[in-house]
């Protein structure tokens, strides 16, 4: 990793964070997930018991397995070729709409939704464990001091059980009411109801601002956007226009001796500086150490690395 800092945090404030960049941080499976090839602008993944094929524009290259363990693929995603577009599945045999899968503690359902997404983003593992770490070293060294997480944009919860299986109070933002649905039926799954958990269903830039007002703090924040959204009202998202703004509301937010804030992002036509640069001015006053970069999942055959997202993320600590 080339740890480079950038001239301009430095030339303001002192206070400004350490940049690390760029750092790839790799996922090379668990149990009920596994990349197993890509090429040719699709991917070849294993989600529990089953295979899928989804299209990926970024898998440029050729195929190493044999056409016939494509082929026999348990589900093929066809329609639009970009993140939230949408599109149809064909489904070879008897294939259920849900069924389980675990990370860890948490235990959660795998569902073919039209924007070509089962339920869960892999890649994000990396940042699952990296929370759950900040959280464990926080609580050995203040045990009785409450850790609350906020989680914005939370999907179908896993990252919202998993600190909340080491004992953070969390609060789970999303704006769609299916999404909390299966988020809260995931936690039911992993037998975990009697965890602090809020779930909310919300515009998250309303929520954010709201929350400003109120004065709340939190010790960590993870935020994890879509390029373009619309909030429960019609409340429009757009990554380049509404971000600026919500990571300014964010930054108040920060606990005095706040621990971390994560920020990713899906299919945009950006690079990781630019966030890494957006998350530096906003955190311009918070010390710590700002490491930014590329999500990639590693590939269990060719060993091949697949990027899938952009990140930036602090920690005081």
């Amino acid at each position: 990793m080339s740890e480079t800092p950038s001239a301009s945090h430095f030339a303001a404030h002192g206070s400004a964070p350490v940049a690390g960049y760029p750092l790839i941080l790799e996922t090379t499976g668990w149990k009920d997930y596994k990349l197993l090839d890509m090429g040719e602008g699709q991917k070849l993944e294993r989600y529990g018991r089953f295979t899928i094929v989804r299209p990926e524009p970024q898998a440029m290259g050729s195929r190493r397995l044999k056409p016939a363990q494509w082929e026999r693929a348990d589900a093929v995603f066809s329609g639009d070729t970009d993140e939230e577009g949408p599109g149809r599945w064909k489904f070879s045999g008897n294939v259920p709409e849900t069924w389980e899968m675990a990370y860890g503690p948490a235990r959660y359902h795998g569902r073919f939704m039209s924007f070509r997404h089962v339920g869960v983003f892999p890649e994000q593992a990396a940042h699952w464990n990296w929370v759950n770490g900040k959280i464990r070293a926080e609580r050995k060294r203040a045990p009785d001091k409450p850790i609350k997480i906020l989680n914005l944009f939370g999907y179908t919860g896993l990252a919202s059980l998993l600190p909340a299986s080491e004992g953070a109070q969390v609060t789970h933002i999303d704006a769609s009411k299916k999404a909390i649905t299966y988020a809260r039926e995931n936690q039911t799954l992993s037998g975990l109801d009697d965890l602090p958990i809020r779930w909310i269903c919300e515009d998250a830039s309303k929520f954010v601002a709201r929350e400003v007002r109120r004065g709340s703090t939190y010790d960590g924040i993870i935020l994890d956007p879509p390029k373009y959204g619309r909030g429960p009202k019609g409340e429009v998202w757009d990554i380049y226009e509404s971000l600026p703004g919500m990571l300014s509301d964010l930054q108040k937010l920060l606990a005095k001796d706040a621990l971390f804030m994560i920020l990713t992002a899906y299919a945009i036509r950006s690079s990781f500086l630019a966030m890494h640069e957006l998350m530096a001015e906003t955190l311009s006053h918070q010390g710590g150490r700002l490491e930014s970069g590329e999500l990639v999942i590693r590939e269990d055959v060719g060993q091949r690395a697949l990027s899938t997202s952009l990140f930036s993320r602090w920690s005081s600590r």
